[in-house]
């Protein structure tokens, strides 16, 4: 029986993604919204070096940058864990994907869409409804939401909240989303359609524990140890911020009782000394009243 490796690990998305070609391609035309007669049919990968680097960088991690065949440019992400931050990066990282395509002297209409794919395993968005694990940014009139403008495509896929669709033409988009939210390390039983589709599984074959060599699945584990003692360091400076803002309410709490005890003391004649001692403020704040 084969063993699997998580699929979301920098280490193995890379060598799925960022070393075939054909896999690559599939992924972008199943998730990304690109019109029908406009699909990728060949890409050229591109250098990561103009990326700035991210101080939580084991959380998000640009993994694939890549070109197709009409010269638009594509940005793969796997984000381990969400933050705010992590969306200005992406809007970062997009525009500066589109504006660099413009060499000095050359006209603007050179420039192509850029589409950025974050792939959260994490809950990113909160709205009020449901509206389901796939939230698309693009520029659009604030008057006229019809005139949408996608020059820059900001995709976000919540893995956490994917759900099949079981559409026919969706097919592929949920083999991919099954692939990166099923298969892991302990993973027994791999469904048949995804052993019976030739790009799953070719990319299972990637994933597979035997295919790894001792440093290398070192690295795979020290990779979620980073992410685990990195979660557990940012919900503990979540969780004393939330106390200490508790704390600060209740301290501002008591301070506007022993202002609104004080006022009535005073009207009741009692003098500065004997409201000091029942309330704790100071002879200042008192004469304020």
């Amino acid at each position: 029986m084969a063993k699997y490796l998580d699929p979301k690990a920098d280490l193995t998305f890379k060598k799925v993604f960022g070393k075939n070609k054909r896999l690559v391609m599939s992924l972008l035309n199943a998730l990304l919204p690109l019109p029908d007669d406009m699909k990728i049919t060949d890409v050229e990968y591109l250098s990561s070096e103009n990326i700035p680097e991210n101080p939580a960088k084991k959380y998000s991690i640009v993994d694939v940058r890549c070109t197709d065949n009409y010269k638009r440019h594509f940005i793969v992400e796997m984000q381990s864990y969400w933050t705010q931050e992590f969306f200005t990066r992406t809007v970062f990282n997009a525009t500066a994907a589109y504006s660099n395509q413009l060499a000095k002297g050359k006209a603007f209409e050179m420039l192509k869409d850029v589409y950025a794919l974050s792939l959260v395993n994490d809950e990113a968005f909160c709205y009020e409804k449901d509206d389901g694990y796939i939230q698309e940014f693009y520029l659009t009139n604030s008057k006229h939401t019809e005139d949408v403008r996608k020059y820059l495509s900001l995709i976000f896929i919540e893995l956490p909240k994917f759900k099949p669709s079981n559409r026919a033409e969706e097919k592929m988009k949920d083999l991919w989303l099954k692939f990166l939210t099923q298969i892991n390390e302990d993973t027994t039983d791999v469904e048949p359609e995804l052993l019976s589709n030739d790009e799953i599984s070719e990319a299972l074959k990637i994933v597979q524990t035997s295919a790894y060599s001792d440093d290398e699945l070192a690295e795979y584990r020290k990779y979620w140890l980073d992410i685990s003692t990195e979660k557990s360091a940012i919900r503990g400076a979540e969780k004393r911020a939330e106390e200490k803002g508790r704390q600060e309410g209740r301290q501002e709490g008591r301070e506007e009782k022993a202002f609104e005890i004080a006022c009535k003391l005073k009207q009741y004649g009692m003098s500065a000394a004997e409201i000091i001692k029942m309330t704790g403020l100071s002879e200042e704040e008192i004469n304020k009243l």
